[in-house]
């Protein structure tokens, strides 16, 4: 491989990741689930840390039944100071911090936080590998997220 085509192929691996948090915003304002889980691989997991709740879902399908419930808060995500490294060929790291509105409340502030991301190549493009989300503030949960 050229040094132009290196340098092409890492250009286009760094838009397609940079899209990911906004896509993932954009499927939650949609309450498209099944948008949601696509943007995992399917071995991914999703990790949450709310406070003393620490809860990991893995799989794909199994992502996709934690959004039907969680969104349930009709939560509007804000996604801001996305940064990342690509770290091996197929692999990159980062973050992207969260600001987080309610559309049931009248887009009231309902918490904030921030994201650790491993991200892989996959056929149909890069994906969430590992997407962990710790909140700062959190006021009120997804179902799922605690007993009934």
């Amino acid at each position: 491989m050229t040094t132009i085509e290196k340098q092409l192929a890492e250009l286009a691996a760094r838009e397609a990741i940079r899209e990911l948090p906004q896509r993932y915003c954009d499927c939650v304002w949609r309450d498209d689930v099944d948008g949601l889980a696509n943007l995992f691989t399917a071995d991914a997991s999703f990790i949450t840390v709310i406070g003393e709740i620490n809860m990991t879902v893995s799989g794909r399908d199994n992502i996709r039944d934690m959004f039907a419930k969680a969104l349930n808060i009709q939560p509007r995500p804000y996604i801001h100071n996305h940064v990342f490294d690509l770290v091996a060929d197929g692999f990159a790291s980062g973050r992207a911090y969260l600001d987080l509105r309610s559309a049931r409340n009248n887009m009231e502030f309902l918490g904030a936080g921030y994201y650790e991301d491993e991200y892989m190549a996959t056929p149909e493009g890069w994906k969430f590998h590992t997407r962990k989300f710790t909140a700062l503030r959190m006021d009120e949960l997804p179902d799922g997220l605690v007993d009934d």
